[in-house]
Parts: structure tokens; C-alpha cells; sequence
């Protein structure tokens, strides 16, 4: 490994430590007030807890807010107001700060997904796994969940590629932008997309 590369590593793990706790502090009402209102609404558990794959493979539990019920039914059906508006707004995700001070994910880099899906990339799309996966990303800024499975798989392995920290904060910024417009939002993408094992077993 390069001088660069340990340094960049470094930095943009010094990045998400700083900037992680620090939003992790200056949320913490926000925090509070969202766990009571999911509390209140739906019960418990209060918090969403699956395992999701992130750097070299390796599996780990993503934490965010619950925003369904449980039970049967399609995900548009078990999907609550509530829920909805904290998919909207992005505040489901606020939880998954922790994972990024536990080392299982940085601020920025390809979103974790689901294990049952690897089976399913390309050798070109696994290099998605070469980095911890992010809360946003180069595909998040491109169109969200609206994209396809192709252009987000390309747009991960176009961020690998190209990771700098100059580019992180360029993602960063605009994931503010995108997040305070509402830009890019699927409330439940199940009911416009195929899960990605559905559609490559065609």
C-alpha cells in the first residue's frame, strides 16, 4: 500500500470519527424525539435491525429507525406515515451514525445491502467491497433509489475508483442539498424495483 493511500485512509477515517460524533452530539434531541415518536406510533423494538455486507464481505448489523410494521404484507402496505416521512426526510438513517463510529461503515461510500445479493454481482460490481460502505454515496447523489440496479452497482464501483476526500466532501455537500429538497426519494422501492437476486435470476 502507498504513503497516499495510508494517508488518505487515515484521513477519511479521522473524517468519519470527527464529523460522525460531532453529528451523532448535535442530533441527539433529534434523536431522543424520533425513538419516543416511533415509540408512541409503533411500539417497539423501536430500532430496524439487519445484517448487511459491507468491506471485504464481511457481514455486520445496520441500525436505523423502524419505519413498518411487521407482518406479511407488502412493504407499501406496511409502511406508516410516520415511517414514510422518515424515509423522506432521512431521519430513519440517523442511527446508522453508530455504525460509523463502530468502524462498520464510513459517512460516505457504496451503500451496504443485503448478503443474498452478492451472488448476484459481477466480478466488476464486488469492488464495491474493496471499501467500508457509506450513509451517501456516488450513486445516492445520482438519483437515489430511483436508479436502476446496473447504474447504482456502476456508480459504487465508479466511487472506488475515484475515492478521494476531496470527493467525499463533494458528496457530502450534496447529500445536504439532496436530503433538505427531498430529491431522489422511494419511500418503499420494493413496489417500483425487483430485489436484485429477483431480477439477475431471470
Amino acid at each position: 500500500m502507498t504513503f497516499r493511500a495510508v494517508t488518505f485512509r487515515a484521513a477519511k477515517r479521522a473524517l468519519d470519527v470527527v464529523l460522525g460524533g460531532a453529528l451523532l452530539l448535535v442530533c441527539a434531541p433529534l434523536l431522543g424525539a424520533v425513538a419516543a415518536a416511533v415509540r408512541v406510533r409503533m411500539g417497539t423494538p423501536v430500532l430496524f435491525r439487519q445484517s448487511r455486507i459491507g468491506k471485504r464481505e464481511a457481514a455486520f448489523v445496520l441500525l436505523k429507525f423502524r419505519t413498518m410494521r411487521p407482518g406479511p404484507a407488502t412493504d407499501a402496505k406496511r409502511l406508516t406515515p410516520l415511517g414514510r416521512w422518515l424515509r423522506r426526510t432521512s431521519l430513519d438513517e440517523l442511527p446508522s451514525l453508530l455504525n460509523v463510529l463502530r468502524g462498520d461503515m464510513s459517512l460516505v461510500g457504496p451503500r451496504p445491502l443485503l448478503a443474498r445479493y452478492v451472488p448476484h454481482y459481477t466480478d466488476e460490481e464486488r469492488l464495491r467491497h474493496r471499501v467500508r460502505p457509506g450513509l451517501t454515496g456516488w450513486a445516492q447523489v445520482h438519483g437515489r433509489n430511483r436508479l436502476g440496479w446496473d447504474a447504482r452497482l456502476a456508480h459504487d464501483v465508479w466511487y472506488v475508483r475515484h475515492r478521494s476526500l476531496a470527493l467525499d466532501l463533494y458528496i457530502l455537500w450534496e447529500t445536504l442539498r439532496i436530503v433538505l429538497t427531498g430529491q431522489g426519494v422511494v419511500e418503499a422501492p420494493a413496489t417500483t424495483q425487483r430485489d436484485l437476486d429477483e431480477q439477475r435470476s431471470d
